[in-house]
């Protein structure tokens, strides 16, 4: 049976802007039965590496979380720290970044909690089962939330070809543990040419698996792999950055792997989550970027579902039925219809990540879209 999807586009005027088509369409998903008094409401989104420009806009989340005040529930706007070290792989600069792209509690109504804590370890083990894990490491603070409002920027990404709800539940609710469990097969790597000696490393890891090799200016950080646990604080803490992952996961093993993150943590929120979707300032590559390049479509509008696989598929469907934008770092597939996913990313099947999902019973591609 096919789920609903709703859609609006960002035509305004006098009588009704786009932040007023948001609360619209937030209304369709009829929340006040699926979200009460004192529910915490962890609103989910990404706030855009600093210097990215893509996000979405504060002033857009603001009637979401307007809506769930208005029922009495207690909403939040929530991320998690980055794998990688950058503006937000740790608390504090990950909510100064937040703040500085217009995420303050002036602008959107609601206070930022980063969900897996100041260094991307304050998690639960979920327990799934899935074909490559059989426990999710998710930051505690979406689990422990009474319902989720998850809000995605839809782009580009250069390993699961876009970037939607799925990838902002399955990858943007791991803890940094899950990230790297997520993106690796093995433990992080020292490059010796930026390796110090300084011992940071040592200190931090929780298994032991970091010794010295050599003396002197030659004395180099080294990680035993049988001993690593995976919990990757390694890459924060190193001073030098000489502690990097190991990206070597094959595409469509990742793309499982995101699915069975976002089937682990939608397992606590069973009736209790909502998900829209900005088709805006569709960029090529994801909003980790510290930019944002060129759309390679217009913007083309919001949608909104009960259904994460459902609405991603409608996402895809949207973009790829538009017009390809010539002057962006789109090579081909300019004609609507044509699939611009591929050509961005020609090596890579998007639709694998659905295909999964359908298969763990996240929801169904098959959809009705409803235009409001």
């Amino acid at each position: 049976m096919p789920s609903t999807v709703y859609f609006t586009d960002l035509s305004a005027g006098w009588k009704k802007s786009v932040p007023a088509k948001v609360t619209d369409l937030f209304d369709m998903l009829k929340p006040a039965e699926i979200f009460h008094t004192k529910d915490l409401v962890a609103v989910k989104l990404h706030f855009g590496e600093a210097g990215n420009t893509a996000h979405i806009r504060p002033q857009y989340v603001r009637r979401v979380v307007d809506r769930l005040k208005d029922l009495g529930a207690k909403p939040f706007l929530t991320d998690t720290n980055t794998l990688y070290v950058g503006s937000r792989s740790q608390a504090y600069s990950h909510m100064v970044t937040a703040f500085e792209n217009g995420f303050t509690r002036e602008v959107t109504g609601a206070p930022v909690i980063i969900a897996d804590g100041l260094r991307g370890s304050n998690q639960i083990e979920v327990k799934l089962d899935g074909r490559h894990f059989n426990a999710a490491h998710i930051a505690a603070d979406v689990h422990n939330a009474d319902g989720m409002a998850v809000l995605t920027h839809f782009k580009g990404h250069e390993l699961s070809s876009f970037g939607g709800t799925l990838k902002n539940i399955g990858m943007g609710c791991a803890s940094r543990e899950g990230k790297l469990a997520q993106h690796s097969n093995i433990s992080p790597k020292v490059s010796t040419k930026k390796c110090i000696g300084c011992g940071e490393c040592v200190e931090w890891c929780r298994g032991g698996a970091i010794s010295f090799l050599g003396e002197g200016k030659q004395r180099k950080a080294h990680i035993t792999p049988e001993n690593c646990v995976g919990c990757a604080e390694c890459i924060l803490t190193c001073p030098q950055g000489a502690i990097q992952v190991q990206w070597n996961e094959s595409i469509p093993v990742f793309m499982e792997k995101m699915v069975e993150y976002a089937s682990a943590v939608l397992s606590s929120k069973k009736g209790k989550a909502v998900f829209i979707t900005f088709v805006t300032d569709v960029s090529p590559l994801c909003d980790c970027t510290p930019f944002s390049d060129r759309p390679f479509v217009p913007s083309l509008g919001i949608l909104a579902s009960l259904d994460p696989v459902a609405l991603d598929q409608a996402a895809v469907d949207l973009v790829n039925g538009a017009p390809g934008n010539p002057l962006s770092s789109l090579q081909s597939a300019f004609a609507p219809g044509e699939d611009k996913l591929k050509a961005l990313f020609p090596d890579i099947d998007w639709s694998h990540q659905l295909t999964y999902a359908e298969q763990l019973g996240l929801g169904t591609r098959e959809y009705d879209l409803l235009t409001i």
